[in-house]
């Protein structure tokens, strides 16, 4: 590594800032933008502004129109909404006996059975409860704007904690040891600095930069590596203390760095780039109570138009208008319900199941769409040994073995009792945690998170997990394009087919986020509200 760094080549002022923006992020590139005077006051102003997303929508004109919506999760909801305020009859059919699709919290009583499974049912202790969809919101999302709107009361989920750990097996000197992020940090920012810094003084970068800039860009590099006199990376204060300094003449006793070669080999930074990636910044928030609060605030103005027990049959569209079969799974009749048009928000990978006379390009569209794998577990402790024994007050810990991650309730602290989530897997992990029954899920997240928190075994008392791949009415985690997909098959998916229009986080940019499900509800009210007011 430190011979790639210090290489003598010809690079351009773009390539090296392109550089420093992989390895510090944008915060580090800004910094050094403006150390080395490349950004006006102007231009740091804008770039630190964000403009809120979403607002009130307006639509112009009223019409009574009756609309068909399937799904009663947040954009069938938010479309329900929005068009009844200009006066179309909507109907919404859900095949749940809750709205609010894959925004579900898991409380005390909750019961799911899995596709294939047995019936889990949630023994956690009242007021305990664990989000098995989303769990956190940016604070640029229109989710917000929404329960804003509604009443809805939020609070922090504190993201990223530098008092969490990194976790890796099989990676040299530091595997199977718990460091603190903070640690972690210090040391590589601190080496990679060093190695730069040297890199500039010692004219091993043909950088674009005069002698002063050049300077300027030491000086920032000292002061982000916490550098010495002489360049050298010898160890931070930001990396935490063995002993923690205290009154009078206790000074406290600093964490030796680990060595380059095992910082290195650790792969702990591998894990910085998603703590400060656009949509997963270190404030973030959540309703208080639990995320389907927002998705019980909604079906609160919509109550009156959704259809529970009501499992879509078929979709089937003419010139005059769209009729949709479907299944009370309540009495087991089957029911048949009319409109004009018909706003669509069942998952692709559900969706292709049903029968439809969709477009053929359109039927298409929908069946090469693939869904992620992701999967979770609530884990209920009659101690939070997390606060107590280790001062971790929400956060994270980041580990390569199959659990992922480990999140820290960002809520009721000093409680008696807690409730983290003991994994949160994705892609090749989640399938494998899927596979298993509901007890081996739970004996794996004990058996992995105890090699991070040894309490784990002996203040256990509860567990409810998820496969989203096995949850009937879902099946997946969220839509995952491809680049390809993109290119050859959202557009159409974006486009009406005849009288119906498609919506939900999977016709969106803000896949996996309730925002991507709302943003599309409102691109559709306003198409389809525009195509009325034209009729």
């Amino acid at each position: 590594m430190e011979n790639t760094l210090i290489r003598e080549e010809q690079i351009t002022r773009r390539q090296f800032l392109t550089t420093v923006g992989k390895i510090g992020g944008s915060a580090a590139l800004f910094s050094v933008m403006g150390t080395l005077g490349l950004l006006s006051p102007e231009t740091m102003k804008a770039a630190a502004y964000t403009p809120p997303s979403g607002g009130d929508l307006t639509l112009s004109g009223r019409s009574g129109k009756k609309i068909i919506i399937l799904g009663a999760g947040i954009a069938g909801m938010t479309a329900a909404y929005e068009l009844g305020g200009a006066g179309y009859d909507c109907t919404i059919l859900e095949a749940r006996a809750r709205a609010g699709g894959r925004a579900w919290t898991v409380r005390r009583g909750t019961t799911v059975t899995e596709i294939g499974g047995v019936k889990q049912v949630a023994r956690f202790d009242n007021g305990l409860y664990f989000n098995a969809g989303p769990m956190r919101i940016p604070q640029f999302h229109v989710t917000l704007e929404y329960a804003r709107k509604f009443g809805v009361a939020i609070e922090p989920f504190n993201n990223v904690n530098e008092s969490g750990y990194y976790y890796n097996e099989n990676v040299g000197e530091l595997s199977g040891v718990k460091v603190p992020k903070r640690q972690a940090k210090a040391d590589v920012k601190g080496y990679v600095s060093e190695m730069l810094a040297k890199a500039v003084n010692q004219k091993a970068l043909d950088l674009p930069l005069t002698s002063e800039e050049k300077a300027k860009l030491v000086a920032f590099l000292k002061s982000e590596g916490d550098l010495n006199a002489d360049l050298f990376y010898k160890g931070s204060e930001r990396a935490g203390y063995i002993e923690e300094p205290g009154g009078k003449l206790d000074a406290g006793v600093r964490k030796d760095p680990f060595s380059l070669k095992a910082i290195i080999n650790s792969g702990f930074g591998q894990f910085f780039s998603s703590e400060y990636s656009y949509d997963q910044q270190m404030m973030m928030f959540h309703p208080v109570g639990g995320m389907d609060m927002i998705a019980k605030a909604f079906e609160k103005k919509v109550s009156d138009r959704i259809q529970f027990h009501a499992e879509v049959q078929e979709i089937i569209q003419s010139t005059d208008g769209v009729r949709v079969k479907y299944k009370d799974l309540n009495s087991g009749a089957l029911k048949e319900v009319t409109g004009d048009y018909c706003i669509c928000t069942i998952p692709l990978s559900v969706l292709k199941e049903i029968k439809a006379n969709f477009s053929a390009e359109m039927a298409t569209a929908i069946s090469k769409i693939s869904y992620a794998s992701a999967g979770k577990i609530g884990l209920q402790f009659k101690r939070r040994f997390w606060e107590e024994d280790e001062h971790i007050f929400g956060g994270n810990t980041l580990t390569n073995m199959d659990i992922s991650s480990i999140y820290y309730p960002p809520t009721d602290y000093f409680a008696k009792k807690g409730l983290l989530l003991g994994y949160y897997a994705f892609g090749a992990n989640a399938d494998k945690l899927g596979k298993m029954t509901v007890a081996q899920r739970e004996d794996y997240a004990l058996s992995q998170g105890a090699k991070i928190h040894p309490q784990y075994f002996k203040e256990f008392e509860a567990s409810f997990s998820v496969d989203w791949k096995k949850i009937k009415y879902n099946l997946g985690g969220w839509v995952a394009y491809t680049a390809d997909d993109r290119k050859t098959y959202y557009p159409t998916l974006c486009k009406p087919d005849g009288r119906i229009y498609l919506a939900g986080e999977h016709i969106s940019y803000i896949t996996a986020w309730q925002a991507g499900a709302i943003e599309s509800a409102r691109k559709v009210v306003t198409e389809l509200h525009e195509r009325v007011m034209k009729e």
